[in-house]
Formats: C-alpha cells, structure tokens, sequence
C-alpha cells in the first residue's frame, strides 16, 4: 500500500507498511464458487498460524521498501486480477485511489497491452513481469520479458518488484483459501 498504516487485530498490534492484519479480523467468509459462509467454518490464517502471517508481513513490507508506491499498487492489482482474488483487487483498487491513481489506469491495468499509453515503459515492464511470474506454470518467465524488466529496473529494485509479485501471489492465496470477502478488510 502506499502508507504506513498500523493496524489492530484480534491476534497482536502490528505496525506494517502494508495491511496484511486485516486478514485476521473478518468472519464473514466466502467461497467464491458457493455461498456465503455463516458458521464461519473457514480458517482464520492469521490465527492459526501467527508466526507464518507476521513473517508474510514483513515479506511484504521489505518487498515494498524502496518502490514507488503507484507500481506497488498496480504490481499487486495486475496479480490480483489474474489470480481473481476479488479481497485484494478490492483492497488494492482502493488504496490505489487514495493514493492519488485515476480511474482511467484503474480501469486498463486488466487491458494494459491494449492501453499501453496509459502506462510508462517501466509500468509495462513490471505487468508484464507481473504476469508471467504469476502465471509461471503456463510458460515459465520468458527471457524476453525477464529482459526488459531488467531493463527499467536496477538489480535491486528488480529484485524488490519480483519479491512484491511473490507476496501479492502468497496473498491472494490466502484470501481465496480462506474465504475472504471483497470489502470486509476492516482497515
């Protein structure tokens, strides 16, 4: 996200540049092929497994460390998009907005090829990264666009993006084993 913001769970108090804690907190679950779940029979992560969750945390937290937060977000909507986790897309979206980003590149970041002037070379090169890493088993990462990441980003900030790619994939994967609903993170 592109504030810090600190967030209160049921679990601990953790101060986090992202907002990951908010997992914890909703009860209000979903299947996304079925009904909603009343009895709350999906399981809370963060709960469960405290030391795992506050490690992804930090994960993401030094994955975002030194990015622009604009890239940050559009990295993690682009995954969240093809991962379809409605939970992050909705977090992601939003915080994007507060953040200052128009509606018209919310709205071609799914279509980016096809509204590239929409986006700067770098942003491209990081959807397409974003892309094939999160679609890896299709055809691993191409050399190409491996290439022109490499490009637009110095060893160090490449090595940041592809970490933020691996984090918002843990994520949605999170949110879509779990349950969580879109617009329940209660932050």
């Amino acid at each position: 996200m592109t504030t810090n913001t600190t967030h209160t769970t049921d679990m601990t108090n953790t101060t986090d540049t992202g907002d990951r804690t908010d997992m914890a907190n909703t009860t209000d679950m979903t299947n996304t092929t079925g009904p909603v779940d009343t009895t709350g029979s999906r399981l809370n992560f963060a709960k469960a497994a405290p030391k795992v969750f506050r490690a992804l945390i930090g994960f993401d937290a030094a994955a975002r460390e030194g990015l622009d937060p604009a890239l940050v977000e559009l990295i993690q909507i682009r995954a969240s998009h093809l991962n379809h986790c409605a939970y992050c897309l909705h977090m992601h979206t939003n915080d994007a907005r507060k953040a200052g980003e128009s509606e018209d590149r919310l709205h071609m970041v799914a279509v980016w090829r096809e509204a590239r002037h929409f986006f700067t070379p770098k942003e491209q090169a990081a959807l397409a990264l974003t892309e094939a890493v999160t679609l890896v088993a299709d055809a691993g990462v191409p050399a190409d666009v491996y290439a022109e990441a490499a490009a637009h980003f110095p060893e160090e900030e490449l090595a940041h993006v592809l970490a933020l790619i691996l984090t918002i994939n843990t994520w949605n994967r999170v949110a879509l084993s779990t349950g969580k609903v879109a617009g329940t993170d209660e932050r």
